[in-house]
């Protein structure tokens, strides 16, 4: 398996091949577009130049010639009788149509480098043929020539070439171990984060990764490190849910268990028998509503929003049919109860579910408040979803433990103890129906102000 650090030096080479040849490709695709043209047209005067000076001057031709090819061009004479005449280093290719002679030497000027064929990738400029030059007609002494001109590369650019070649070869040579330390600055912190995962799939979650980087790659170290976070408090999270659900299920079947064996014994008097029973019924009661809490709350994890039977329904009506549920519990504490909800509020979502949640939220706020207190259920609708609150007057939730009320069997204070009657999962049952109808639920809580619970649930 090739690994991601070849990966990424094969890519970053294979890009800058690709981008050279594309580079080379447009450049040399603008000069025959724009500069072959422009570099014709410059030969042709130079030739206009040469023809005017050998014209007025023609004993000085041969030196004239001579200088010019020394100061970087190549020039061809010829004449009718077909006598040739090379000045400068010689043409690689010997190319020129006997045609392109003639009518030269019937006085017409020869544009070479501007007709010279396009290709894309061969650069006409360094095409060393006497096709690529410039032809123009002159007289010396009475005698018709054709002189054919165009720059002498090699003598021009001579030193250059070096040059330019030394500059490619230390690039690539510096550019090497410049690839290779930018590949490792950017695979080694996914390298890191590789084996981070490695040791995070075999549970070790106090992981540390270089978070000072302000790019993608130091977010994602962030971020991983928050998941690894989550994950640990998750993984105990479980851990303390197995505990507990084994805790609470220990005790009432020991309770049950004693009891029955009590029961078996003869000489048990009638009232105790009446008493010992009605314990191990309250203890199996209370098993089988833990074990249906139990049961809700895995199908809410299971489950989707998709399926939820989603419907308008009167909110005034749910919480007026819980409040009645709750009927006996609030005589026997002396609790009074303000209903303030819009009759004509509706709210959106699963009734059965919903329902569930006034009656954890009232049956919460009941169970936790002092005898002759008050409750308060109000309900409004803002911003196009249905808000709900539920107060009560007791005595407060601690600050520090409002984030964990939501946790499954978390008992913060005396209040939630297991006389009270409750499982721990009231909450959290609610927490997740919420959730599933998209909406949010708040608790705001003052030591000796008491508590209120917002749900809002959008439209």
């Amino acid at each position: 398996m090739k690994s991601l650090y070849f990966r990424v030096f094969v890519i970053i080479l294979y890009t800058v091949a690709l981008s050279s040849v594309l580079g080379f490709y447009v450049s040399n695709a603008y000069y025959h577009w724009k500069l072959k043209p422009l570099h014709d047209a410059k030969m042709i005067g130079i030739a206009e130049d040469a023809r005017t000076f050998v014209e007025q001057y023609p004993e000085a031709v041969g030196d004239y010639m001579r200088n010019a090819s020394s100061l970087g061009y190549q020039i061809y004479l010829t004449d009718r009788t077909g006598r040739e005449f090379y000045f400068g280093h010689s043409f690689r290719k010997k190319n020129l149509a006997a045609d392109v002679r003639e009518q030269v030497l019937a006085g017409n000027v020869y544009h070479g480098i501007a007709h010279y064929p396009d290709s894309p990738f061969l650069t006409g400029y360094f095409e060393n043929g006497l096709s690529n030059t410039v032809g123009v007609p002159l007289q010396i002494s009475g005698v018709n020539y054709a002189m054919f001109l165009r720059p002498d590369v090699r003598l021009q650019f001579g030193e250059l070439r070096v040059f330019f070649a030394l500059i490619f070869v230390f690039t690539v040579a510096f550019s090497i171990p410049s690839f290779l330390l930018s590949t490792r600055y950017l695979v080694q912190p996914v390298t890191q984060l590789t084996e981070a995962t490695k040791r995070l799939a075999q549970g070790e979650y106090k992981i540390r990764l270089n978070t000072n980087r302000r790019d993608e790659i130091g977010q994602l170290a962030r971020h991983f490190e928050t998941m690894s976070r989550e994950l640990e408090r998750s993984d105990l999270a479980k851990r303390d849910f197995v505990a507990n659900v084994s805790h609470e299920i220990h005790t009432p079947l020991s309770s049950i268990q004693g009891f029955a064996d009590i029961l078996q014994q003869p000489e048990l008097d009638a009232a105790k028998r009446i008493e010992y029973a009605d314990i191990v019924g309250q203890e199996a009661r209370r098993l089988a509503e833990m074990s249906r809490q139990l049961l809700l709350l895995s199908t809410l994890d299971r489950a989707d929003g998709e399926r939820l039977d989603k419907r308008e329904h009167p909110l005034r009506r749910q919480l007026q049919h819980a409040l009645r549920l709750m009927q006996w519990q609030l005589s026997e504490k002396q609790l009074s109860v303000k209903l303030s909800v819009p009759p004509s509020l509706t709210i959106r979502g699963d009734e059965a579910l919903l329902h569930q949640v006034w009656t954890n939220l009232l049956f919460n706020a009941i169970r936790h408040i002092p005898d002759e207190r008050s409750i308060a259920v109000r309900a409004l609708e803002a911003g196009g979803a249905c808000v709900v609150e539920v107060s009560d007057t007791g005595d407060g939730i601690p600050e520090e433990q409002l984030p964990y009320i939501y946790d499954r069997f978390y008992r913060g204070d005396g209040s939630r103890s297991r006389s009270s009657g409750g499982t721990g999962l009231g909450l959290s049952i609610v927490q997740a129906i919420v959730h599933r109808h998209g909406g949010t639920i708040q608790a705001f809580s003052r030591i000796g102000e008491g508590t209120t619970f917002r749900v809002t649930i959008p439209g």
